[in-house]
């Protein structure tokens, strides 16, 4: 009899039969993976960006690679060596740091008497450097930091022709390039290094002073911007002034009053306004972002303009 009574004793009580699973709360099921795939990580803007800062980076070096020799070259037409012994005479009798902090470049460091050789070496180093980044999408602190110092050396003994203002936008996004990679590993996801928000943080505000500053600087420099009547003569002065002028540009100035003033009602909007939309969380971001690379890709189809608002949009 005890064995039928115990059976019962299970029967009613459930005994050792399985329990029903409890019921999931509807939502989003929890997220799976690596910590560094994640959403919300920016693990695919972080390869991206570095790749096209490679790219950005492959390019100014290779201009350097080929013109600097002409430019501050021994026989150049502003030679930075004489440069660099003017800053030297300058600061005669005080410390070697004075003439450093005035004019900092790892050129201070090196012989002088191959001039050429050097400008070479740090070129070509960059486009070495630059190279391995793009092919492979793997970065490192070490490694972009070897490309901001070669470039950061290059801008400070090239004087007037490194004076332009794309040249230090290119030093501040790459200063903040560093620091969205990891320190020694060439993972393309290091899965112990996320990218730091402080850095998106930083690229963001790099965008928003650069477009509302361009902004600024025509609603406060020429009347014309302001009676929307700039874009009236723009185009003609693109094709009177500009090296290799876009030939859109030609048809572009034919365009009727209403078109001109909406061009520039529209480039007052995308500069003053849109910037705004990066701190309205990510939706507006993706706004601002679709909007900035729409206006820079009309800018370098149109009228051979674009190379002088280049950024680099994070959203």
């Amino acid at each position: 009899m005890a064995a039928p009574m115990e059976s019962l004793r299970k029967r009613r009580g459930g005994g050792d039969a399985p329990q029903p699973e409890p019921l999931k709360a509807p939502g989003r099921e929890p997220p799976t993976g690596p910590p560094s795939l994640l959403p919300g990580t920016f693990w695919l803007t972080r390869i991206v960006l570095l790749r096209a800062l490679a790219f950005i980076y492959f390019v100014a070096f290779l201009v350097a690679y080929n013109q600097n020799k002409q430019l501050i070259g021994e026989k150049g037409l502003l030679p930075s060596k004489l440069y660099l012994q003017q800053i030297q005479q300058y600061f005669r009798g005080k410390s070697v740091w004075d003439s450093f902090s005035y004019s900092p470049t790892i050129i201070w460091f090196l012989d002088w008497s191959y001039m050429d050789f050097i400008l070479d070496a740090i070129s070509l180093l960059g486009l070495g450097v630059s190279a391995f980044v793009i092919i492979t999408s793997c970065a490192n602190m070490l490694l972009m930091a070897t490309l901001w110092i070669l470039y950061f050396s290059l801008a400070h003994v090239g004087q007037i022709w490194y004076a332009f203002g794309w040249e230090f936008q290119l030093l501040e996004t790459g200063f903040l390039g560093i620091f969205l990679c990891p320190l020694w590993t060439f993972s393309r996801l290091p899965k112990h290094t996320p990218t730091s928000n402080i850095v998106i943080w930083g690229f963001r505000w790099l965008i928003f002073r650069i477009m509302l500053g361009a902004g600024l600087i025509k609603v406060r420099g020429d009347r014309c911007w302001r009676e929307l009547t700039c874009m009236d003569y723009h185009y003609e002065a693109i094709m009177q002034t500009q090296p290799v002028p876009n030939p859109i540009a030609y048809y572009l100035h034919q365009s009727p009053w209403w078109f001109h003033q909406f061009e520039t009602l529209s480039n007052h909007f995308i500069e003053l306004v849109v910037p705004f939309f990066i701190f309205f969380g990510r939706r507006m971001c993706i706004i601002h972002g679709i909007v900035q690379i729409l206006f820079q890709t009309s800018n370098f189809c149109c009228p051979d303009f674009g190379v002088l608002q280049p950024t680099i949009h994070v959203y």
